[in-house]
């Protein structure tokens, strides 16, 4: 496989996670001692991983509502053959956002080893289901 096909493969994963709200997909992209950022609010927000994954794990997903998912990739800048910063636009029932995910390939393959999310949109439309 190609740098690139490993990489789409790695954040084809993060879609799926989020998604079906899929801890276990999301364990294995995401780097055990990686951590979100957020700061929307005007302050940072840092969250380990640990705690994004529990959240994540009660969570009703997308999918149980029968929500198609809607994910792209804005942008993939390679710092090196083994690290980059992929964009990405995603939505989860009626939150669009645009994540900044910092990739690094290492002996588990390529990994999130840094989320920066933005919330961009709300929706206002029902969930079905």
């Amino acid at each position: 496989m190609t740098i690139q096909t490993d990489l789409l493969g790695a954040i084809d994963t993060y879609f799926d996670a989020i998604h079906h709200c899929d801890t276990e997909k999301l364990n294995a992209v995401f780097h055990p001692q990686s951590s979100l950022f957020d700061a929307d609010n005007g302050t940072v927000f840092v969250e380990p991983i640990e705690s994004f994954s529990r959240d994540v794990a009660c969570r009703l997903s997308p999918a149980s509502t029968g929500q198609l998912r809607e994910a792209e990739v804005l942008m993939i800048d390679y710092l090196s053959p083994i690290s980059a910063a992929v964009k990405i636009r995603i939505r989860a029932h009626q939150s669009i956002f645009v994540d900044h995910l910092g990739f690094v390939k290492g002996a588990n393959g390529w990994q999130i080893v840094s989320k920066i999310w933005h919330l961009e949109d709300t929706l206002n439309e029902e969930i079905s289901g």
